[in-house]
């Protein structure tokens, strides 16, 4: 089996429910998953997947010649079935150049050709993202909405101390994860101040506050930081994934923005509080039975927009810090 991988980590994180459908159909299939470099780290934590082949374009870049390349090199592996879950015309292409003989995904633009098991989207039964993509594991005939088992990230000892020492931390008493980044857009990030006080608060408790992130949420976590009084270690831009991954499977509690960080914390099995504020968590929610979701449902969420129509952000600044603490201590 080839699998066309998504471009975003918390879609990656919801792909592993695919790959654990097709296992319980198929025990002894292979699959291998095409996909970003930097997900490498989420697919090596996933015990389904037999090898990563990395994607060498870059989201949004078209590159015919590259990846008709691609899909030559792919014909030595004799897939008997690829399963394309971005919906552009382009991610298809390699599985087609590849001349694997059944290729199945959905329509999106138009793929007919490219795919010959070419399905149109029931968006009303299909509710989720991860339903989506677990379906794609069954036949077309196949009832619908799937089950779909919840991704599972499996994590080593060794990585966990081999992160701890590289960043000196003490595994000791409680640890309380925040993860204040959203690289969709400001109108899915709580406020920094509201985190601070959380963080400020928690640290009087005793616990260790950590934040996590990438490079690009480096301003929110440094800004709520400074507002906590620098009682946090900061993570955001200086660990891997695979380390952010490894250090956020030691914590106790997670509180995250609808993010990527959010769902590996629900594929870590962590106690999860998860913020919503433009998105929506039928649509995305975190696959955790056991998380907590705060979502004000004003009358003008979910927007989906990446900055607030109208600039005030109140879906989320309106979740007050007592709100999660009262969360944190449920």
């Amino acid at each position: 089996m080839l699998v066309i991988g998504p471009s975003w980590v918390g879609d990656m994180v919801m792909a592993q429910s695919l790959f654990i459908s097709l296992k319980r159909r198929n025990p002894n299939c292979r699959i291998d998953v095409v996909a970003p470099a930097w997900s490498f780290a989420l697919l090596e934590r996933m015990p389904e997947v037999r090898q990563a082949i990395a994607m060498p374009l870059g989201h949004g870049h078209f590159g015919l010649t590259t990846r008709l390349r691609l899909g030559r090199q792919l014909r030595s592996n004799r897939y008997t079935q690829a399963i394309v879950l971005p919906n552009s015309w382009k991610s298809a292409l390699p599985a087609f150049f590849a001349g694997i003989p059944l290729r199945s995904g959905y329509v999106g633009e138009a793929r007919y050709g490219l795919l010959n098991d070419a399905r149109r989207l029931n968006r009303e039964r299909l509710g989720m993202t991860v339903q989506r993509f677990a379906a794609l594991a069954w036949p077309p005939d196949a009832s619908l909405p799937p089950a779909c088992p919840y991704p599972r990230l499996s994590i080593s000892r060794n990585s966990q101390d081999a992160a701890c020492e590289k960043f000196g931390l003490s595994r000791n008493g409680n640890i309380l994860a925040l993860c204040p980044g959203a690289e969709y857009g400001p109108a899915k990030r709580w406020p920094a101040g509201h985190y601070a006080q959380v963080a400020r608060k928690m640290h009087d408790l005793g616990w260790q506050v950590w934040l996590f992130g990438s490079g690009k949420d480096q301003l929110a976590a440094s800004e709520t930081n400074a507002l906590s009084g620098g009682v946090c270690h900061d993570f955001t831009g200086r660990t891997s994934l695979g380390e952010a991954v490894d250090l956020l499977s030691l914590t106790s509690i997670v509180v995250s923005n609808d993010s990527g960080l959010m769902h590996v914390a629900a594929a870590l099995d962590k106690r999860l509080i998860a913020l919503y504020g433009s998105s929506d968590p039928a649509f995305t929610p975190p696959l955790h039975d056991a998380a907590i979701i705060i979502d004000l449902n004003l009358p003008c969420s979910p927007c989906f927009k990446r900055e607030c129509p109208l600039s005030h952000t109140r879906c989320l600044h309106d979740i007050s810090p007592a709100m999660v603490l009262a969360a944190i201590n449920a």
